[in-house]
Order: structure tokens, then C-alpha cells, then sequence
């Protein structure tokens, strides 16, 4: 570590670094800055920068206020968009108390206590995730109501000269400057909807990659005068932004997931790792889809799952398991495809380890593959073969993450108590609206 702070402050001093940014996040998912003078930077090192963590979402009670952030040197980085004028830097966060304690609300440290119950089990946790997000011409509606999508393009279209195209030229280009890998990017099924797949890393240093590759998605788009937008479904009739991961253990080199000759490749720690995400699928949900926007997506169609379920190369499922390519065991993994692109990834990423975890743990028992297409089941059908329902609301999500003590151990009492009440408020305030539909089909017929 110290050879990394030495590495830090020697490349502020070559590049010209004018201010480096401190970096963290709410409990909801939202990035907060402190912009710090490079002479201080040796002393947030030693000492941590002190801030009120009472006026920070969820982060302290107003009774024990006082909380220092502590920059992580391993996550240091030039800022491309702020040019050569001002060179900026940033750096994540780890939050503690005065005391020298982790603060027990930073979404960060629950990621890291779950990745550290992951490594004394032996694993490692890989994430890899495609995300997709909207690009408007603005980011208000039109006179019409609707938000006017940059294009009217399709799936894996080409729009030569596009908006989308060049945009996407460019925050390739900006994520690899900043040391994050792209895997695939194109056009996704929506007008003007996009979709960047990032390389596998480690799920804590995902979740800062996730938090980073939102910010460029938001510079890039005031730099190209659009509004881009990760709201999982902002398009009546169009499909909706998820954010499917794929994720594998590995003990060492070796990947957990992978057995030679069984069905689909799958080791038996694969299947319990998917059961206790079926398992508690319901519990988690308030997390992996934490807005009431999310539910429109998740029961508005278009590919995105409803039911808990899972199967091979079955897109309808829950949780899919990829075809294996031969020779690649390393490659083995799942994808979940329930998380939107709105998730607090370190929140999400600590819920879906942990379910996995009690699924390895307790021995849970990987119910039959739904091998046909869920949606086009009948809700008989569907009864008939067991398959339960994800949350249709956000209010049913509340409720299911209420009872749950997997959820309360791994967010830690103050986190888990913040988001209900968060979302007891949020559902509160939805619910007192009136809208356009009930207007325009009940106002002359009432």
C-alpha cells in the first residue's frame, strides 16, 4: 500500500494534477465527491478527509455524524474529460468513523465484508456486466408526454454517423483511458438505447468500474448534447435498461463453477450458488431493483424476467446458464438477469454473493431447468411446474425484504433499516400521484 501512495503522489506531481477528487457513495447508489487540493492528498492518506455523514442518504445517524473518508490509492485515475487545463484526478473511498472503524452504512465496506466471508469459504468473486442505458435528444418529455430517443435504430444495428455510434466510440475510448476494459459495445433492442459490456474483474473492483462508467456515460452525453439515462424502464412499450451479470468463484486458479462431463458443466457448488440466488430472489429483489420504475421493467415484457426460474441458454430464465465453449473452463459462469441498471452495485453485488453463499453453505437443492420459454407459459402452467413470481411492485418487494434475515445480516442493521424506510417513502410518494392513465380512462366516464 505504501508503494501505492508513493505511486500516487509522484504521479500527481509529473502529470500536473490540479485537484483530485474523492469519491464515494450513498446507500441509494449516488456518486459524492470532494474535490481536495494535492497537498492534502499525503494527509487523506494518514488521516482520512472528515465530512457529516448525517447529511449523506443513509450513511450515519445525526448522533454519530462524524465520518472520514480514506482515499483507496489502488484506485487512482487521470479524469480524460477534464482535459490538459486543469488535470484532474479520483480516487474511491472507504468511509470509517473518527475512530478508525469501518462505517457500517458505506455500501462499500458491506461489499467487502461479504467478499471477505467469500474468501474465508476460499472464493474469489467475478463479475462481469452489460449494462444498458437510453439516449434522449433531452431530458425532458416532449409535447406529447414522451421522452425523443437520439435514434429509432434496433438491436445490433449499424447507424453510420449516428449519435449513438459516435458516442459509444468515445466512451469506450474514455473507460479505456481509465483503465477499465470493454468488452462488447452496440446498439440494444430500444430507440436509442445502448448497451457497453465491461471485462470481468473482481465484484469490488466492479462496483467502482460500474459507479466510473456511469459518470463517462453522463460526461460523454453533455459533451454530445444528449441526456443519457439509466432509468430501467422510461419507455412505455419499449424494453427496459437491466444490467444482467455474469458472475463465477474461483478457489485460486481454478473456477468453481467448471466440472468436466457434468450437465452443462456445472459443478454441484455452481448449481447451490444458483439455488440460493432462486432461493432468496424475492428477498434481494429491493435491492437488485430498488425503484418503483424498476417493476415496469421487470413485468413490462421484452425479455425481461418475471419469474424465478432458470435454465440453459433460456432467456426467459431468471438466472441463465451460458453454453460452455470447450477448452475454456475458466469462461464457466451464470448470468443474472433480474438487476437493472440502477442498482447500487456494491449493495447488489454484496446480496446476490451472499444468497449464493447460504445456497453453498446450507446445500440448497437446484430445483428442475425451465426449459421452455417462461412468458409464453399460462399462469396454470406456470403454477403447475413451481415457479414463483419476482416482486410485481415495489411494494411487494418491501415486503418480502422485511422478513428477511439473510438481507439484515449481510446490508448490517443500519443499511438494511435506511433502505426500507427509503423505499417505504418512495412507494408513499407514488402512490399519492395521480396519473396520466387514470385520467385519461376514468376522468369522463366517473
Amino acid at each position: 500500500m505504501d508503494k501505492q501512495r508513493d505511486f500516487v503522489l509522484r504521479t500527481i506531481e509529473e502529470r500536473g494534477v490540479k485537484f483530485v477528487r474523492l469519491w464515494f457513495t450513498d446507500v441509494v447508489g449516488t456518486l459524492k465527491s470532494v474535490a481536495i487540493a494535492p497537498a492534502e492528498v499525503e494527509g487523506a492518506f494518514s488521516e482520512g478527509i472528515g465530512f457529516d455523514g448525517s447529511a449523506i442518504e443513509g450513511l450515519t445517524r445525526t448522533n454519530e455524524s462524524d465520518l472520514l473518508a480514506q482515499p483507496d490509492p489502488t484506485t487512482f485515475q487521470i479524469l480524460p474529460w477534464r482535459g490538459e487545463i486543469d488535470p484532474t484526478a479520483r480516487m474511491f473511498c472507504d468511509l470509517s468513523t473518527p475512530d478508525g472503524e469501518p462505517a457500517v452504512a458505506d455500501p462499500r465496506n458491506v461489499l467487502k465484508r461479504t467478499l471477505a466471508k467469500a474468501a474465508d469459504a476460499g472464493f474469489t468473486f467475478y463479475t462481469h456486466p452489460e449494462i444498458e442505458f437510453y439516449l434522449f435528444k433531452s431530458g425532458k418529455p416532449g409535447h406529447d408526454g414522451r421522452l425523443e430517443p437520439v435514434d429509432h435504430a434496433g438491436y445490433f444495428d449499424n447507424v453510420p454517423g449516428g449519435t449513438a455510434h459516435d458516442f459509444r466510440r468515445r466512451s469506450v475510448r474514455m473507460l479505456e483511458d481509465l483503465g477499465i476494459s470493454v468488452e462488447y459495445s452496440h446498439h440494444e433492442g430500444g430507440p436509442g438505447q445502448n448497451e457497453i459490456d465491461l471485462r470481468y474483474a473482481d465484484a469490488l473492483t466492479m462496483a467502482d468500474n460500474i459507479m466510473t462508467f456511469r459518470t463517462v456515460i453522463k460526461e460523454v452525453a453533455i459533451e454530445e448534447g444528449v441526456h443519457a439515462s439509466f432509468m430501467p424502464k422510461p419507455l412505455a412499450g419499449e424494453p427496459g435498461s437491466g444490467m444482467h451479470t455474469h458472475m463465477s468463484l474461483f478457489e485460486g486458479d481454478t473456477n468453481a463453477f467448471f466440472e468436466e462431463g457434468a450437465p452443462h458443466q456445472l459443478s454441484k457448488t455452481g448449481r447451490q450458488f444458483i439455488a440460493g440466488l432462486l432461493h432468496h430472489a424475492q428477498e434481494i429483489a429491493l435491492v437488485t431493483n430498488q425503484f418503483v420504475n424498476s417493476y415496469k421493467r421487470l413485468w413490462g415484457g421484452d425479455e425481461a424476467p418475471s419469474f424465478i426460474t432458470w435454465g440453459h441458454n433460456n432467456r426467459s430464465a431468471l438466472v441463465r446458464v451460458p453454453r460452455y465453449k470447450p477448452g475454456k473452463s475458466q469462461s464457466a459462469r451464470i448470468e443474472h438477469r433480474g438487476i437493472d441498471s440502477a442498482a447500487n452495485p456494491y449493495l447488489a453485488y454484496a446480496l446476490m454473493l451472499a444468497a449464493g453463499l447460504k445456497g453453498i453453505e446450507e446445500g440448497y437443492e437446484l430445483p428442475p431447468e425451465a426449459e421452455d420459454n417462461v412468458w409464453a407459459l399460462s399462469d396454470t402452467e406456470r403454477r403447475a411446474l413451481g415457479y414463483k413470481r419476482l416482486p410485481s411492485s415495489l411494494h411487494d418487494a418491501i415486503r418480502y425484504m422485511e422478513d428477511s434475515e439473510l438481507v439484515a445480516e449481510a446490508l448490517g442493521e443500519q443499511v438494511f433499516s435506511y433502505v426500507l424506510s427509503n423505499k417505504r417513502r418512495e412507494y408513499d410518494q407514488y402512490r399519492a400521484q395521480v396519473t396520466q392513465f387514470e385520467l385519461k380512462h376514468s376522468l369522463d366516464i366517473i
